[in-house]
């Protein structure tokens, strides 16, 4: 059920300006579904709504371990083969490889089954830290709570960061994490940080994001030491000062990128860093690609 909401939270209705988005849910059977709750979930669409999709998300299911009805599998295949994009949440993963859509691909899914995953046919390289590994139309995510990581991700990817950002936020959730399954929290301080002081000096620090922001800065305007500023900091973000630094600059670049034709060095600048370069090495390492070609990815600038 948890996976179920997490899929249903992001590409269900939002707020006024958000995309709206076909959602349906589907199984072989058309009837009630007995989940992990004792609730059973009444699912009105077959297999055949599979054929429509844009996009089609395997979800977990109590007996992963079995491969699903053969219908099952030929419309994943079907939907992959037809172009469209196939993602899975945890050990959903599990039906993806036995439609025999991994094989040759890294993959992830929960950590406590990931050995399980790597030890079945096809050949499928398994990486049991990453919270998603995006193979181009096939996705995969880790387990629980990191479903909002790979849909988040695959809202980013089509839709771009503002999006992305502005229905996470509509969560009440990161629009990003960086690390594995086992890395800490790194973003924005949520708008309503109960943490008054801190509230305001992180406020402060959005407006001044063009400026150094040492953390010594930060912490002389909180009236705190910075051992003090760190540890508020981290019971009310549960990152450090310096990761979310870095993840708000890498943030309003991404999207400066999506919806301005600024220079990459003027860009670089208004989010803190000093020159294009310094800009291109932390976006490749954090976001897999430069920010010429995340640009054109979104939009039609040079």
């Amino acid at each position: 059920m948890l996976a179920v909401g997490i899929v249903a939270e992001v590409f269900g209705p939002h707020g006024e300006g958000l995309p709206g988005f076909d959602f349906a849910l589907c199984t072989d059977r058309p009837g009630p579904v007995p989940t992990d709750l004792g609730v059973p979930l009444m699912v009105g669409h077959g297999l055949d709504r599979l054929a429509a999709a844009d996009l089609v998300i395997a979800l977990p299911w109590a007996g992963f371990r079995t491969p699903p009805a053969p219908a099952v599998l030929d419309a994943l295949s079907a939907a992959h083969g037809s172009g469209s994009l196939v993602a899975a949440h945890c050990v959903g993963t599990f039906a993806l490889a036995a439609a025999g859509l991994l094989d040759g691909r890294r993959a992830t899914t929960h950590w406590r089954f990931a050995d399980l995953l790597a030890h079945r046919p096809p050949d499928i390289d398994v990486d049991p830290d990453a919270l998603y590994i995006d193979e181009g139309r096939i996705t995969t995510g880790a387990g629980a709570a990191a479903g909002f990581d790979l849909c988040l991700h695959l809202l980013r990817r089509e839709y771009g960061a503002s999006m992305a950002n502005a229905v996470a936020r509509d969560m009440v959730l990161p629009s990003h994490r960086d690390g594995g399954q086992a890395q800490y929290l790194t973003s924005p301080v949520p708008e309503d940080c109960r943490d008054e002081r801190l509230a305001e000096v992180l406020a402060w620090a959005r407006e001044h994001l063009h400026e150094p922001l040492p953390v010594a800065e930060l912490a002389r305007r909180a009236m705190m030491s910075k051992r003090s500023f760190a540890r508020r900091f981290a019971a009310a973000t549960g990152t450090t000062p310096h990761a979310w630094l870095r993840n708000l600059r890498l943030s309003s670049a991404e999207e400066l990128l999506e919806t301005t034709d600024l220079p990459i060095e003027e860009i670089a600048h208004r989010v803190g860093y000093g020159s294009a370069a310094v800009l291109r090495e932390q976006f490749v390492r954090r976001r897999g690609v430069p920010p010429r070609s995340y640009r054109r990815s979104f939009t039609n600038a040079p």
